[in-house]
Order: structure tokens, then sequence, then C-alpha cells
């Protein structure tokens, strides 16, 4: 590879010349797939919320088929089944799409994988946590399958949800290895440890969330702050967090409880209220640092985002738009909370750059 000089003569390109470009083809792929990660868990949360989960019934094809072209008449035999039933040709596409995008991004987390493996001299850190990513991909796609083969079952999906918020963090995170931005004061590391703590929290509650939508629970309380007018109402705790059972089902088999939705609705409403009292106190802090100040701000901003949308849902009886709002605002927290995890952490040897 060569340049030519002013007068004409061809030199050898520079290694470091050489190295910048890689370092560049690397992170333009590593922003493209943690922006299709984003999206695809706003995809997921449609596919979801829509009852298209089903859609295609088998996996990983639709019906034996590439696409839902060539399953069209086993679509029609089984809308004539059950007009009103998990399968259509509109749920069909919506669940093929995000297979699609979902194959996309594991080849795509390939990629980052071989090119941290490759340039790992260059850009100066070991590919493990590329390889980690590769692994939480692969067992996410395994789940995926679970999910339509295990007909929607509640502990299933919310674990496919929570390995798509894993992911985005791991994204998140060889991304944030990549972005320059202002050194943190000593003073404020030593809150890397109440970080933590919060970003357990916060998968707790977006846990109880995800249980929340998958048992279509959401509306289980229409009143607010009271449910069924009373702050202690009726519930079922055991029924309603029992791990092993079908969507829609007791323990026992029976048809869940009124009791037992209250009680995933209400469990999920209050711990709300731990993790924004929680995360609004410690985004403030972090916010008196400018290193820190961005993804603090987007922390906050989401905190009442999603107040907003969780209330909205309720008043509204669950809008698809305001849902799948609310799934994404628990994907931008969860980008906002690693990135400050990242910067609270000590800080990587810097880079030597031959001149």
């Amino acid at each position: 590879m060569s340049k030519a000089d002013p007068i004409g003569s061809s030199v050898p390109a520079t290694n470091t010349s050489l190295d910048d470009k890689r370092r560049r083809r690397y992170r333009r792929i590593l922003f493209l797939t943690w922006f299709l990660t984003l999206d695809l868990i706003m995809f997921g949360a449609f596919v979801r919320l829509t009852d298209s989960g089903l859609g295609c019934p088998d996996w990983p094809g639709c019906y034996g088929n590439v696409t839902p072209l060539g399953a069209m008449q086993s679509i029609r035999d089984a809308v004539q089944v059950m007009p009103d039933g998990p399968v259509t040709l509109p749920k069909a596409w919506i669940e093929m799409i995000h297979r699609y995008v979902g194959s996309l991004l594991g080849a795509l987390i390939i990629a980052i994988c071989w090119m941290a493996w490759r340039y790992r001299s260059t850009l100066g850190h070991s590919p493990a946590l590329a390889l980690v990513t590769l692994l939480a991909v692969c067992v996410q796609g395994a789940f995926g399958a679970w999910t339509v083969t295990h007909q929607l079952m509640p502990a299933v999906v919310t674990a496919h949800l929570l390995g798509g918020l894993t992911l985005l963090g791991l994204m998140t995170w060889l991304s944030s290895r990549e972005r320059q931005h202002l050194p943190v004061s000593e003073s404020l590391r030593g809150h890397f440890k109440w970080a933590a703590l919060g970003l357990v929290l916060l998968f707790t509650q977006v846990a109880l969330g995800g249980w929340v939508s998958t048992n279509y629970a959401a509306l289980a309380c229409m009143d607010f702050p009271l449910c069924h007018g009373t702050w202690w109402p009726e519930m079922d705790a055991a029924s309603g967090f029992a791990l092993v059972r079908g969507l829609g089902e007791m323990p026992s088999g029976e048809m869940i409880s009124q009791p037992a939705l209250t009680a995933i609705h209400w469990v999920h409403r209050n711990a709300a209220w731990v993790v924004f009292a929680y995360w609004g106190w410690l985004a403030w802090r972090l916010r008196a640092d400018a290193g820190l100040r961005g993804p603090a701000t987007l922390v906050l901003c989401l905190l009442v985002a999603q107040l907003a949308t969780g209330l909205t849902t309720i008043f509204f009886q669950w809008p698809l738009l305001i849902a799948v709002l609310h799934n994404g605002g628990a994907a931008g927290l969860v980008l906002g909370v690693v990135t400050l995890l990242t910067r609270l952490a000590k800080p990587q040897p810097q880079r030597l750059s031959v001149q």
C-alpha cells in the first residue's frame, strides 16, 4: 500500500496510518452492531406486545420455510382453525424479521470477535470481552428458539429479555472503550461499587417488568397510586412468581388468577420507586463530574420518562407505542448505567502512538 509524496515518488504507508484505518474499521462495525442491538431489543418488545412470538410456531424457519411466503398455505390453515389465534401472516412476518435481524447481529458479532483478535495489538486490549459477547449472543439465540418451542413460557421469555439487555450492556462496554471522554475525578471513583449495586437493582426491576409483560399483568391494577382501591390488595405471590408454569397458567395448570396477576403488577410497581430513588440520588451526584455528566443526565431523564410511560400505560390501557417506549426506556437505562460503570472503572493504560 503506498501514497505519493509531493514530487510524485511512492513511499510505503506508515504502520500508524494502517493502525488508524484498522481502528476506524473496528469502531464503525462496533457502533453499527451496538445500534442494531438496541433496535433489536425495541423490535423484540414489539414482537412480544403484538403477540407475534408464535407467528411462526417452529424454529428457525416458518413451517419449515425460510420466509412466510413459502408457508402461506400452512398459515391459512392455522387461521381457519383459529381466526384470533397467534398465527397470522402479519405476525409471521414480524416474528421472522426479528429472527433475520438477530441472525445479522450474530454475524456482526462474529466479525467483531475476529477483528478484536486480529487487531488486538493495535486496539490495545484483549479480545476476551468480544468473545464473552459472542457467547452471550449464542445463548440469546438459544433462548430465542426456546421461546418458540416452549410456547412463550414466561420464565423463558423473561430470560430472553434479560439476555438481550445483557448483550446490550456488553456492546456498550465494548463501545465505551473506544470512545474518548473527559477524565473522571479520583474522588468519584469510589462510587463504582454504588453504581454496580445500582446495575443489580436495575436488572432486578427489568426482570420484574419482563415478568409483568410476559404474564400480561400490565393492567392488573387499573388505578394509581392505589391498586384495587387499597394499598395492600389481595395477592397470590406464590402462584404469580412460580417459574415453572406455562403462559396464562397457575402451577396447578389452572388459568392464572386475578390475585396472582395483581401480585406481579404490584411488586413491579413498588420496586420501581426503589430504583427511581436510588438512581435519582446517585445519578445526581455523578453529574457533578464533567466526565460523567452526559450518561448521568441520560439516566435522570430516562427515569422520568419511565415513570411517565409506566403511568400512561395504566391510564390509557396499555397502548402499543407507549408500551414499546417503556421497554426502550429500560434498555436506555442499561446503556446509561453501563457507560457510567465503564467510566468509573480504573482507567486503562494509555496507548502510545508512533510519531
